[in-house]
């Protein structure tokens, strides 16, 4: 019984040990998407503030132009 106990532990431990593993992964995983994020919108942003000073009076959403044929 007690060396059913021990073994059942160890397997606890090993668990725990892949799963931490895997968390600070996972962690890391996130923390280069958030930059990569960080940087996407900024770069919009850029985008968006260059649009806008080539021509000023062009709406930048689609759904508020007028078709051509109007």
């Amino acid at each position: 019984m007690e060396q059913d106990l021990q073994t059942r532990i160890e397997n606890l431990e090993i668990k725990f040990s892949h799963q931490d593993d895997l968390l600070d992964t996972l962690n890391t995983i996130v923390a280069k998407q958030q930059m990569q994020i960080d940087l996407l919108s900024r770069q919009l942003l850029l985008v968006a503030d260059q649009l806008r000073q080539q021509e000023p009076h062009r709406p930048l959403n689609p759904v508020d132009e007028i078709p051509p044929h109007y």
